[in-house]
């Protein structure tokens, strides 16, 4: 039998509707909206979905599984504090963060002036170089619940190594 490759790939997909009277948090950046996200936690789509790519990558269980969204333990939780903790699981697996590639699909809103910031943030909670982080968005073209400005929708991929 042979060993496992040294690299491995996850993806992660996550959706939340938008809700009046909570903060907009998109990979740690509060954005001046009269919206946020409705969620168990702070809602941020795009750090969910990353988690989910990491955690799927290294052959582990979902988000849901490490941070359930049944008690009071991760309740309003920071998102950024669950993929710092993500990141320990993979340290502990001996797995290292090669790369992230993330596009947030949303009609609003324009996040392009915010992106280096959001960019700046996963650096530093995988403690990676800026340079290996891509962060995209698009628009669904007025197509579904995205399209009709319901809500945001992310999709993550990501790439580990583990070092000889």
């Amino acid at each position: 039998m042979m060993p496992p490759p040294p690299f491995a790939v996850g993806l992660g997909y996550d959706v939340h509707q938008f809700a009046d009277g909570r903060p907009l948090i998109l990979c740690g950046v509060e954005f001046d909206e009269p919206f946020g996200l409705l969620g168990h936690s702070d809602a941020d789509v795009p750090l969910h979905a990353l988690c989910d790519a990491l955690l799927g990558a290294a052959g582990l269980r979902d988000i849901g599984h490490y941070f359930p969204n049944t008690g009071d333990e991760w309740k309003d939780a920071d998102s950024r504090d669950l993929l710092r903790n993500v990141r320990s699981k993979l340290r502990d697996l001996r797995w290292q963060v090669g790369n992230v590639d993330l596009t947030i699909i949303a009609e609003k809103p324009k996040i392009s002036s915010r992106v280096e910031d959001m960019r700046a943030n996963i650096a530093d909670d995988l403690s990676i170089n800026i340079s290996r982080v891509s962060i995209k968005a698009t628009t669904n073209e007025t197509m579904g619940f995205v399209g009709r400005g319901e809500g945001i929708a992310a999709m993550a991929t990501a790439l580990i190594w583990k070092p000889e």
